[in-house]
């Protein structure tokens, strides 16, 4: 940007671009027809006799009231901004894209990244029709429509005959049965299938629609990303300002960080900010001096508006940050695990902190409290049993009271699971257990351990030589054993499930534990002998 000495200090305006010019690094690329020329397709070079733009009073209206992020689209993989990870260099994505072989994918990335300008370059550059359909708004019979004309384009012949890339926006909204229209037409070539998702394909799409499109995963976008798509929209607003002067937008430093510290690396809400600052702030006249040495040579003094974007006008026009938070999606489900795995690492800090995450993105405190039983019996387990206690108490305080003071309840059920000590043991010790059940379900219950409900089961033995354990020493039928005889006579490593800590009340029970199996092999009443 070009500084003025009679703007604010610190501003950093930017000149408009002389009509023809474009920014380096930026080629020359002519509109599609019926759309306003781009940040990236500048209007050719007016001659000075004037010959003049050749876009129609019709489509100049249509276009003016397009918002900033749809004219600032790119039309071309060298226009593209960010996702370098999978366009960068000789990439086989971007190669197959620049030489027009396109196949069918999904992108999956958060809003903004550039998914769909991205399926739009990805048809212009195979020479290929793009049909658009929004999961949100659509049904199976819009996707008849669209996979109609691909057939008929298909069949045509000479020129006549294209390929069709079809783009499903939002495609995890679609249920199974909805996806499962498109792969017939996959197989077969009719279509070019390009989806696109925020949410995470692997739980939200058809394994048989996976396995026929290539997963791409895109990314928020940078902050030089962000600030390269800001410099190139303040080129844009200048070179179309309205008025008989020049426009100038002046742009602090502060003021430029604001805008991409409150984008989060969506260049679509970068630029509906900055849209909506432009939109609320007067153009004020100003003339620009120039220097002594300047003048001197002769130079003209510019005439113009400039319109100055500060940080206490960025933060009205964006208001209170948003969360990000879809109750069922990613974004919810990071958040959980973000605040379980800061209790199970022993952080109250941290816990609370993610625990105040939800409650302010909208979540549901009683999920937390549930997710807190879930702890208290998977990394607390009997270490300290009171946890589980304590979580039901906040769960319970919670219905009492209301959320306004049952949410803190569950804020001191939190601090307290994440400082008690942790054990896993019952945890693995169950799946253990249900792994060698799962495996041996087919051994009989041993006869001492069947119940004898009826005379003729008492004559099949059932319950028969069962050591009463309340008749033993210590309540202890030492030399007992519980399991079917071919378990209790294998390897004893798969009937040693439960493997108590040193933290903890596990330490007593590991002591106690360690008593009673050195009771039973000192007992000369073994039960298989």
């Amino acid at each position: 940007m070009k500084t003025s000495d009679n703007l604010p200090t610190g501003t950093l305006p930017t000149g408009k671009l002389p009509t023809g010019k474009s920014p380096s690094g930026l080629g020359h690329q002519s509109s599609s027809e019926g759309q306003q020329n781009s940040l990236f397709d500048f209007p050719p070079a007016e001659s000075d006799l004037g010959s003049g733009d050749n876009t129609s009073p019709t489509e100049k209206k249509a276009s003016s009231f397009m918002p900033l992020a749809a004219k600032m689209r790119p039309k071309t993989l060298a226009d593209y901004v960010g996702q370098q990870h999978i366009l960068g260099g000789n990439s086989p994505l971007a190669q197959s894209i620049e030489q027009g072989h396109c196949h069918s994918l999904i992108f999956w990335g958060p809003p903004g990244s550039g998914k769909t300008t991205l399926a739009e370059i990805i048809a212009q550059h195979a020479n290929a029709e793009i049909e658009r359909v929004s999961a949100v708004t659509s049904g199976i019979k819009e996707i008849r429509i669209a996979i109609d004309k691909a057939k008929l384009r298909a069949q045509g012949e000479g020129a006549n005959k294209r390929r069709t890339v079809l783009f499903v926006d939002e495609v995890h909204r679609f249920n199974k049965a909805q996806q499962d229209a498109f792969l017939p037409h996959i197989e077969d070539g009719t279509i070019i299938f390009i989806g696109a998702t925020t949410e995470n394909p692997a739980f939200e799409l058809n394994q048989a629609l996976l396995s026929r499109a290539r997963l791409y995963t895109l990314k928020k976008l940078t902050r030089d990303d962000l600030a390269q798509v800001l410099q190139r929209a303040i080129t844009l607003c200048e070179s179309e300002a309205e008025t008989a002067q020049s426009l100038v937008i002046a742009l602090s430093d502060d003021a430029k960080q604001s805008l991409l510290n409150r984008s989060d690396g969506d260049a679509r809400r970068l630029l509906n900010l900055l849209e909506n600052c432009l939109d609320s702030v007067m153009a004020v006249p100003v003339t620009a001096n120039l220097s002594a040495d300047a003048k001197e040579q002769g130079n003209d003094v510019p005439q113009g508006n400039v319109k100055t974007i500060t940080v206490e006008l960025i933060a009205q026009v964006a208001g209170s940050k948003i969360a990000l938070y879809d109750k069922g999606g990613d974004a919810f489900y990071d958040l959980i695990s973000a605040f379980h795995k800061s209790v199970r690492g022993s952080s109250p800090d941290a816990a609370l902190y993610w625990y105040a995450r939800i409650l302010t993105a909208g979540g549901d405190a009683l999920y937390v409290a549930r997710r807190l039983l879930a702890i208290a019996s998977e990394d607390i387990g009997n270490a300290d049993p009171r946890a589980m206690q304590l979580a039901i108490n906040a769960w319970d305080t919670f219905h009492r009271v209301g959320p306004s003071e049952g949410e803190r309840a569950i804020a001191q059920a939190t601090v307290y699971m994440a400082l008690a000590p942790k054990s896993n043991a019952v945890y693995q010790a169950f799946n253990k257990a249900k792994v060698l059940a799962q495996q041996t379900c087919d051994l009989d219950v041993p006869l001492h351990l069947k119940n004898a409900t009826s005379s003729i089961t008492k004559e099949l033995g059932h319950g028969s030589e069962y050591r009463y354990a309340h008749d033993e020493i210590n309540a202890f039928a030492a030399g007992e054993n519980y399991f079917p005889e071919a378990l209790a006579n294998a390897d004893s490593s798969h009937t040693c499930l439960y493997q108590p800590t040193d933290r903890g009340l596990e330490k007593k029970l590991k002591e106690k534990l360690d008593y009673l199996n050195q009771l039973n092999r000192n007992s000369h009443e073994q039960r298989y002998k």
